[in-house]
Parts: structure tokens; C-alpha cells; sequence
């Protein structure tokens, strides 16, 4: 199985920049120590705070499906209930040359 990157793009509703911030950040450490995380990894953007993006790489496709059903991944929509205005995943896995 290949390699799985995805790339999330979380966008706050007006008002709740700071708050979806601090909830996102709690996902990085419990992230980074589930099996088959290679990096999790969370921006947020200089000219709009409210934009927030995660780079991670995963082991495969299945790992990162066990990732999605974890704890603390499951419970973070009930923490950001009504602060989220766009949530847009990208899953891609690496192109190589020719």
C-alpha cells in the first residue's frame, strides 16, 4: 500500500478564529503518537487567522481511516460545533517522475 498524504483546510466562521485554533492544536499530540502517523503537521495563515491547514502523511490509506475514527478526532466536531465555516479534505498519494 502507498503512502497517504492529506491536506486539510479548516476555515473559521467570523468570531470564532481563536477558539477553532486552540481546538485544533489539542489534535496534534494525541495525532502524532497513533500508529502509522508519519507527520501531522498544523498552519495557520499569516494573513487570515481564521484559515487553519494540516499537512500529514500517513503509513496507507487504512491507518489513516483508524485515525479518523479515533477519540479525539470524533469528538472534535462537538467541540467546534458552529465554528467552522468550510472543512475541505484533499487525500493524494505522491506522483512519481518519469
Amino acid at each position: 500500500m502507498s503512502q497517504l498524504t492529506i491536506i486539510a483546510k479548516l476555515k473559521a466562521k467570523s468570531g470564532a478564529e481563536d477558539k477553532l485554533y486552540e481546538e485544533c492544536r489539542k489534535l496534534i499530540k494525541p495525532t502524532l503518537a497513533e500508529e502509522g502517523c508519519i507527520n501531522y503537521d498544523m498552519f495557520r495563515s499569516i494573513e487570515d487567522p481564521g484559515t487553519i491547514m494540516f499537512y500529514e502523511n500517513w503509513a496507507n490509506r487504512p491507518v489513516w481511516e483508524r485515525h479518523m475514527e479515533s477519540p479525539h478526532l470524533k469528538a472534535f466536531p462537538n467541540y467546534t460545533e458552529g465554528m467552522v465555516e468550510v472543512w475541505e479534505l484533499f487525500l493524494g498519494e505522491k506522483v512519481a517522475s518519469t
